[in-house]
């Protein structure tokens, strides 16, 4: 867009009153601005300047034109003023993906960083589907598990403790498993990404005709042991797997940070305590690190803060 420059450097002569002001402003010298104009006269055909020793006097059709250069100019100046803002401080509107179960952590992480920056806006999309992050639009993205290669920046921010859960209710009718043998006995709920489906010839025994979960438990003296049992209840949305195990649906694999509260509430309980499973890896996505706009900046910041000190992860 060099066609433009002659036009702001115009606007500037005329607003600082002499070509030697304007040259400061501009860190050109006089000569060059006066090289310009006179350039951008003989190009559109007509005087833009009268010019004596003591000062510059607009033509008539420099009247009429100067409206339009110093808005040009200003409409260059609030452009760069809005990309500065953009890079110093955290403004504008922060769309952030994450899976449903984690919508109460990142209002949690993120509520001082809104508090204290009120030009900044936050768009949530909570979904435990894969949200297409260009079409969205998405400044960050939470993803919880094993991530597929992609051109994104990933970030790993934490990882997610998970523990077998039940309600109190259903180990009162089902009793509760002491080792990791028990567990096949039992009724289960699991994330529909995890569960197998089954054959159509069927795999036989008590999981015949039902999807099945793999289940890599780690003892504390170091022993591991899988174990594959039946699934009832499949659902593609953690929140609602937590609540059907609250109902007394059956035993459920979940995230220890996110069933803190129904822990303390006694609405679940912890079973086999004594055996764990590999930490769940939570990454951060983001377009890109070159460049980044300081509302991403922060709000990673952000993020990390709050998952350092959150029971149930372990830090990235």
């Amino acid at each position: 867009m060099d066609e433009l420059k002659p036009y702001a450097v115009f606007a500037e002569t005329v607003a600082a009153g002499s070509m030697s002001a304007a040259a400061r402003r501009l860190g050109m010298s006089p000569s060059a601005v006066s090289q310009t104009i006179r350039a951008l006269e003989q190009q559109v055909g007509v005087t833009l300047l009268h010019r004596s020793t003591r000062k510059l006097t607009l033509t008539e059709a420099g009247q009429r034109c100067y409206p339009h250069c110093r808005q040009l100019l200003d409409a260059a100046r609030a452009a760069a003023d809005s990309l500065a803002l953009a890079r110093d401080a955290p403004s504008g509107e922060l769309r952030v993906a994450a899976p449903v179960g984690f919508a109460a952590h990142i209002a949690s992480a993120l509520a001082p960083l809104l508090a204290e920056s009120p030009q900044l806006l936050l768009r949530l999309l909570v979904d435990d589907a894969m949200i297409d992050l260009i079409d969205a639009r998405i400044d960050i993205a939470v993803r919880v598990g094993r991530l597929a290669d992609s051109y994104w920046i990933a970030r790993p921010l934490c990882e997610l403790e998970m523990i077998l859960c039940a309600a109190p209710a259903y180990i009162e009718r089902h009793s509760t498993p002491n080792s990791p043998h028990d567990l096949t006995g039992h009724h289960w709920l699991a994330f529909a990404r995890d569960a197998v489906e089954p054959e159509e010839s069927g795999s036989g025994g008590a999981t015949e005709g039902l999807p099945t979960l793999a289940l890599d438990l780690h003892g504390m003296a170091g022993e591991r042991q899988r174990v594959h049992v039946g699934v009832r209840i499949v659902s593609n949305n953690h929140l609602s797997l937590q609540q059907m195990c609250e109902q007394g649906l059956g035993i459920a694999p979940l995230g220890h940070a996110d069933v803190l509260p129904s822990l303390a509430r006694g609405t679940l309980v912890r079973l086999l305590p004594q055996w764990r499973f590999t930490p769940m890896p939570v990454t951060v996505i983001t377009p890109r690190r070159d460049g980044e706009p300081a509302k991403v900046r922060a709000a990673v910041e952000a993020l990390k803060r709050y998952f350092s000190t959150l029971p149930g992860v372990e830090s990235a």
